[in-house]
């Protein structure tokens, strides 16, 4: 089997929750040895439960640490402490997102682990940064409501909502990996490795886009509008006979395909409608004409016809839907792991988004019991040993 592109190197993890233990897992898929650091405990989402996996791990942190190793050190502890020394003095990527300055305080901060190993690229994830904003929380929910994102999600009348999902958090760790990996490539050439830095709020504000160019142009902060989009229309979640589906309509053609498809062609001939900047001027007299139209018919027969007609037109799925959905168009999302007991159910875990045509991820081991792979013996060894099973 292919090692993986990211086989030889070692990152020593500091990280929990889920920013860090994300963007370390995405490297472990390549074949990264990902030595997890936890505290006597373990990582907080280890206790995150219900729900829990067919093996009783709390499907919290069982969703982000598979394809590493766990080690329990206790960093107040002065033997532990040397333990951990031992490892960023090995690791090609040192990863942790304490509040600033608490790795400093352990002798582990950028400098120390620099001063022993100058080609270490020392990943530090953060709320806020570390400067006016070092001694805030990086909690996501508190990121999407300071960062914006709240402000511009959920209805026009109702309360400002979040994602359902840590999504900060998410994007927090993709720019990490992307981050690390551009530090390897600049120590593939120098050989000299550097600091990467990412946090919650920068990770937000760039993931903004649109609604973050548009305030710096105009200079007025964009308004919620529920499932609407600011600058399309039709594009919006609709109610038919049965269920709700989306409708996304970004250009004319598609917006006359959709008429005629719902039996009302006079709406492509409305001039109130004629242009994508006329029909954003009066969406909600079309979305009420759609809605009309579209409520006779089940929502899955309007996909169909949607689709056949080339209108992008889907189901509001739920996350199994979505699951059995992506299965259905090929693209393999969940993986199967063995667990450590052969009698106990594989370990099912949605897939690395990130295909390599030559270099496909691999998922060798399931998340680790905590403290599985204590043991100072090969903290010092240049490659991790063989997996046991």
């Amino acid at each position: 089997m292919d090692e993986g592109v990211l086989a030889g190197i070692r990152v020593a993890d500091f990280s929990r929750v889920l920013a860090g233990p994300y963007a370390t897992m995405l490297l472990a898929d390549f074949g990264a040895d990902v030595v997890k650091i936890e505290p006597p405990g373990g990582d907080e989402t280890r206790h995150w439960h219900p729900p829990v996996d067919a093996s009783g791990r709390s499907s919290y942190f069982g969703g982000v640490n598979r394809n590493k190793r766990s080690v329990v050190i206790d960093l107040a502890d002065a033997a532990g402490r040397a333990a951990a020394h031992r490892l960023a003095a090995t690791a090609d990527v040192v990863v942790e997102n304490f509040r600033p300055g608490v790795m400093d305080r352990f002798g582990l901060g950028y400098d120390d682990v620099r001063a022993e190993n100058p080609g270490v690229v020392y990943c530090s994830i953060t709320g806020f940064g570390r400067s006016g904003g070092a001694g805030l929380a990086g909690y996501d929910l508190l990121v999407q409501a300071v960062g914006g994102l709240m402000s511009i999600t959920g209805e026009p009348e109702g309360e400002p909502a979040k994602a359902g999902v840590a999504l900060v958090d998410v994007l927090t760790a993709q720019n990490a990996v992307a981050g690390i990996l551009l530090a390897l490539r600049a120590r593939d050439r120098s050989g000299v490795g550097q600091r990467v830095e990412v946090n919650l709020m920068q990770s937000l504000l760039s993931a903004l886009t649109n609604q973050a160019a548009s305030t710096l142009a105009t200079g007025a902060a964009p308004k919620r509008l529920g499932n609407r989009h600011p600058s399309i229309a039709p594009y919006a979640v609709f109610p038919a006979r049965d269920r709700d589906l989306v409708i996304a309509v970004g250009n004319d053609r598609q917006f006359r395909a959709l008429a005629d498809t719902l039996g009302v062609p006079q709406l492509a001939a409305d001039e109130r409608y004629a242009g994508n900047a006329a029909r954003v001027a009066h969406r909600d007299r079309l979305h009420a004409e759609l809605e009309a139209a579209l409520a006779p018919v089940a929502a899955a027969e309007w996909v169909d016809r949607l689709t056949a007609a080339g209108v992008p037109a889907g189901l509001v799925n739920d996350v199994g839907e979505a699951i059995a959905l992506a299965e259905s168009l090929g693209l393999d999302p969940v993986v199967e792991i063995a667990e450590r007991d052969p009698a106990a159910p594989r370990h099912r875990s949605i897939a690395d988004p990130i295909r390599l045509a030559a270099s496909a991820p691999a998922y060798r081991t399931p998340p680790p019991a905590l403290g599985e792979h204590d043991g100072a013996d090969w903290l010092d060894r240049a490659t991790p040993p063989e997996d046991p099973r």
